[in-house]
């Protein structure tokens, strides 16, 4: 019986609800049934004193800085400065996909807010020039993975603030990883692209001059992240004081030197930000309410003795986690999938001695493949809706890109190092 409110969350979420009110309801039922020996007062307790954390602050920061950005007329900039690096390459425009998701890592940190964004501005550009629909789509889906990989992805500060790492250690250790996940998609693109003949945008490789000249057009954008990490290594701010920066140098960016944010953009963009941090902060919260009952249960003792009970071996279990986590991905949403497996996989792991900054990296590369895989991939449905692709031609298109990012999967589960070279370079190992 002590397992039932974690079928209970997954009937619920199975059957429609949200899975915030499907944690909560789960709780109720526990603490209100099953365990009535429990104070009545504890899962209120526990959803304000969840709530008043300070590291949550960094959450609407950073969804407002991506909002303002995306009125402001960076995407543009960065769009075209990738043009310039990849226009020569076959499949020039999928790779301009690619490469700007990998920069909008820095500006919005949301997967489906960036397979939006590519879904109306480059795939109507990618269709004119002779690109399938189900390959736009499923490009534009399977870099949008990308995005929250690079800081400062929302997942990676929900994640800190479950496992109880650093942020600025997670953001560090986003970066490799988000750019090989985004080199493994372009090598994809590149032989897609030269067996079907999708033409380069330029006639010839751009001059270090035009580089150099577009490099400078966009380097309020592209020092964005650079800002934000550094500011936070040199101790100059939180996290949560970095998004409040954040969004004051997208301000003074969009506003004074693009021109091109606007008053009219305040309304959008305050309902952006009030509806993006809700729903996180929501399902956050849930979260650590849940998390009581499993604690009172002692539920990830039990999953951590159980698996422990089938290897010993670091590796085999990685590879096991993998496997469960792919299998989830595919029935459900990948935040969700996190906030309920994380807190039971990391008393597993930290057990064998894994980094747990190492394993959140693990996690969110695992979670991007299952936005793409039906049948409820987020990023798939955001673009099979927004250009009118039926999603199985999307599958049979996002096929390659999945097989790629999941080598990416394997050598960042099995290659520590590449994950945590910047992290303690930077912080000290």
């Amino acid at each position: 019986m002590g397992f039932a409110p974690l079928f209970i969350v997954l009937l619920l979420y199975f059957t429609g609800i949200p899975i915030a009110y499907a944690l909560f309801g789960a709780t109720m039922v526990y603490f209100g049934f099953m365990n009535t020996g429990s104070p009545a007062y504890l899962i209120l307790q526990k959803f304000i004193t969840s709530a008043q954390s300070f590291s949550l602050l960094a959450i609407p920061f950073f969804v407002m800085a991506g909002s303002i950005m995306n009125y402001a007329g960076i995407s543009n900039k960065l769009m075209a400065f990738a043009d310039v690096l990849t226009g020569h390459m076959p499949g020039a425009l999928a790779q301009v996909n690619v490469l700007l998701s990998m920069l909008m890592g820095g500006v919005s940190g949301s997967a489906n807010a960036d397979a939006a964004m590519e879904a109306k501005m480059l795939v109507p550009e990618m269709e004119r020039r002779g690109y399938d629909r189900g390959f736009s789509a499923a490009i534009t889906a399977a870099s949008s993975a990308v995005t929250p990989v690079i800081p400062p992805g929302i997942n990676l500060i929900i994640y800190a603030l479950i496992a109880n790492v650093s942020v600025g250690k997670m953001f560090m250790a986003g970066y490799i990883p988000g750019i090989f996940m985004a080199l493994c998609l372009m090598v994809v693109v590149h032989f897609i692209s030269k067996k079907r003949g999708y033409m380069p945008t330029r006639d010839k490789i751009a001059s270090p001059l035009e580089m150099g000249k577009q490099a400078l057009d966009s380097i309020w954008a592209i020092f964005f992240p650079i800002g934000i990490i550094g500011g936070m290594r040199i101790g100059i701010f939180t996290p949560s004081e970095c998004g409040a920066i954040a969004v004051l140098y997208c301000i003074v960016v969009g506003a004074f030197i693009y021109r091109e944010l606007k008053p009219a953009h305040i309304a959008p963009i305050l309902q952006e930000t009030v509806e993006g941090t809700a729903g996180v902060v929501l399902i956050i919260v849930a979260a650590n309410v849940f998390g009581q009952y499993m604690t009172w249960q002692g539920i990830p003792g039990m999953i951590s003795k159980a698996l422990l009970g089938v290897t010993t071996n670091k590796y085999a279990m990685l590879l096991i986690i993998n496997a469960i986590l792919l299998v989830v991905g595919m029935f459900m949403e990948g935040g969700a999938a996190m906030i309920i497996l994380a807190p039971l996989l990391i008393p597993v792991v930290r057990t064998m001695g894994v980094d747990l900054v190492h394993f959140g990296l693990i996690i969110i590369v695992n979670i991007m493949i299952g936005g793409l895989t039906p049948p409820f991939g987020s990023m798939m449905f955001t673009v099979c809706s927004i250009i009118d692709c039926p999603i199985p031609d999307f599958v049979k298109e996002a096929l390659p890109f999945i097989a790629a990012l999941i080598v990416a999967l394997l050598i960042v589960t099995y290659f520590p190092p590449l994950t945590l070279l910047i992290p303690n370079l930077v912080f000290g190992a």
